[in-house]
């Protein structure tokens, strides 16, 4: 659908609440959103007033909306989330991973409800815990549960006989109950109240209540071994055991009983890590860690939103408080959805201080060893790193995939200490050995980047003519840091050598890249891996002319200043600043501390601080 045709639909949405969703040709949904005022929020799209990177390649997709309209916000966001989860939309973030997670499960629908370890959570009667990211985890915890507060397992074949007999005893004992590991309900060993009990101390345990549980466990040891039950007291000691074992492992946090979630994240540039650390009664109880499939190409606050959005829509428990590494975008519609889901407040906020700052960076440096784990594990730098040479190939037209890429760059201040930067990509990795700098040798009185530009690729390509070994390999793509005007020179100064190789500018304003003889400007598609590599190359030839541009100034000011002073020849110099190890510290000395470096008498001394000095103190 045209803008304009688009325009005008927009006319007709009403301004309110509501949940938006912009569609392909096919009719595919690419994106839900929400919005306070459904018609303002829409036309930020068609206007071009939405400056987040994914919008335009988006919008040029779209060819038909759609809208819901709500009462409020909170009930805008809560369809958007369920829509999401629906939909699954492209442009939405979401788990990289596409897999179900794992969860503990307690069947309370049944007359003696058994504990089990599942991937599905769909029984409406059943209590679930999780998720969990570790499946390992999970299923020890369930042992420790069972250990702590023996009940039965939903695989134990005569608890599936009971539980079809409505909670009649079978008469025939199960393995776990000869071994003490079962409460005995299919000989009728216990009642289902007694059952009932038993199972609100194995929640509380999952809930993360093992303070509260450990202390019941010892008052009732202690209340056995009054009552002479030393068989009870045994079985109970040996559950208080299971329970302070599990403490022990758990970092303690806080002294103050704190009951919230922590959640720290790491971005790239299409990807993001996320850990969060459940810390319950002051301790960190686990760490789950999640792979997004957005990174810097969407905000942060649009990252933590989609996340809460995406993980407490599953989650088994809502903390009081929830910490994020900056607010989502509708922070108070967000806090309102989840203390609906707790049934009291949650406070979402951004910790600046204290215990709880420390919590927060310790979350980020986990999610970042999450997000380098999982690069590790599926090879997803040399998967983007082919993928993105092969997409650089279609999209400049290149011969070959461009498995050598050289960049330059230049650095000046008014023309004066101008130097020209190259830097080399070898198969998609930066190759710092093969990396050259070049001091800009014609004079200048101003800035002149497109003759400057000129000279160094002239000089470069020269060298490889000549034969320097330093330069012998040709690359297969030139990258000029600029637009149309350096590109031109590019060009030419390869024309003048007779040298035909691909050669292409990078605006930084619109990321637009220059190609020789084309009309338009390509534009790399926002998020793909060809514009992320094509970026990488250009901000390292920029930070190494830099490097280098800083070095040369500093150096011709050092030179500038003590090659006026009478007396101090370069010998000279040169011992100064060794003696004292650089311009600022000589600066800062004593005439007399100056004339006990070598060769420098208190005559010559008195004249270098003179110099160094002559416009303090000037009005």
């Amino acid at each position: 659908m045209a803008t304009e045709d688009l325009k005008q639909q927009l006319s007709r949405v009403p301004d309110g609440p509501g949940v938006y969703l912009w569609k392909a040709t096919d009719g595919e949904v690419l994106y839900v959103g929400k919005a306070k005022s459904l018609r303002k929020r829409m036309r930020q799209y068609v206007s071009g007033h939405d400056d987040r990177e994914k919008i335009p390649l988006m919008m040029e997709q779209v060819t038909s909306f759609d809208y819901m309209v709500t009462d409020t916000e909170v009930e805008s966001l809560i369809l958007e989330a369920n829509l999401i989860k629906q939909l699954r939309p492209p442009y939405n973030v979401d788990y990289r991973d596409d897999k179900s997670y794992p969860y503990i499960a307690i069947t309370t629908g049944d007359p003696f409800p058994a504990i089990k370890y599942t991937r599905e959570r769909k029984r409406p009667d059943t209590r679930y815990f999780g998720p969990y990211t570790d499946s390992r985890a999970a299923r020890e915890t369930v042992e420790v549960a069972r250990r702590v507060h023996p009940i039965c397992r939903a695989t134990c074949v005569e608890w599936k006989r009971l539980t079809r007999e409505g909670g009649k005893p079978t008469g025939k004992a199960c393995f776990d109950y000869h071994v003490g590991k079962g409460p005995g309900p299919c000989v009728g060993a216990v009642t289902q109240e007694e059952y009932a009990e038993q199972i609100g101390k194995v929640v509380a345990f999952l809930e993360g209540r093992q303070t509260e549980v450990a202390c019941d466990l010892e008052a009732a040891m202690r209340e056995a071994a009054a009552d002479l039950d030393y068989e009870r007291a045994a079985r109970l000691r040996n559950s208080l055991e299971a329970v302070r074992t599990v403490l022990e492992k758990q970092k303690v946090v806080s002294d103050r009983p704190l009951d919230m979630d922590v959640i720290g994240i790491e971005r790239e540039e299409t990807i993001a890590g996320v850990h969060v650390f459940l810390v319950r009664e002051g301790r960190v109880l686990i760490g789950n860690e999640f792979i997004l499939d957005k990174g810097f190409d969407v905000p942060e606050s649009e990252l933590v939103e989609g996340f809460l959005l995406r993980y407490y829509g599953q989650a088994s428990h809502v903390p009081k408080e929830v910490l994020v590494p900056s607010l989502p975008d509708s922070a108070e519609a967000v806090g309102e959805w989840l203390g609906g889901l707790r049934g009291s407040k949650v406070n979402v906020h951004v910790a600046l201080r204290g215990e709880k700052k420390a919590l927060s960076q310790l979350a980020a440096t986990n999610a970042r060893h999450a997000l380098m784990r999982y690069r590790h594990r599926t090879r997803y730098d040399e998967e983007r790193t082919n993928r993105a040479l092969l997409e650089l190939e279609s999209a400049l037209a290149l011969p070959v995939p461009p498995l050598r890429i050289e960049c330059f760059d230049i650095s000046t201040l008014h023309g004066r200490h101008s130097v020209g930067s190259m830097v080399v990509f070898s198969g998609g990795r930066a190759d710092h050995k093969a990396y050259r700098r070049f001091k800009i040798r014609m004079e200048a009185e101003e800035a002149n980047d497109i003759a400057m530009m000129r000279e160094v690729l002239r000089r470069r390509f020269v060298r490889e003519i000549d034969g320097d070994t330093r330069f012998a390999t040709t690359p297969d793509l030139v990258v000029v840091d600029g637009g149309k005007p350096q590109l031109s020179a590019a060009v030419g100064a390869m024309a003048e050598l007779g040298i035909r190789i691909p050669v292409v500018a990078l605006a930084k304003r619109e990321e637009e890249l220059y190609i020789p003889e084309w009309d338009e400007p390509v534009t790399l598609p926002t998020g793909s891996s060809s514009l992320y590599l094509i970026k990488r190359v250009r901000d390292e030839a920029h930070r190494f002319a830099i490097e280098y541009h800083r070095e040369v100034r500093g150096k011709a000011m050092t030179a500038s200043v003590l090659d006026d002073i009478p007396g101090v020849g370069p010998k000279r110099k040169q011992a100064l600043l060794r003696h004292f190890g650089s311009l600022r510290k000589l600066r800062e000395a004593s005439a007399e501390q100056i004339a006990e470096a070598p060769g420098v008498s208190e005559a010559v001394a008195g004249d270098i601080f003179a110099a160094l000095h002559q416009n303090e103190g000037a009005g």
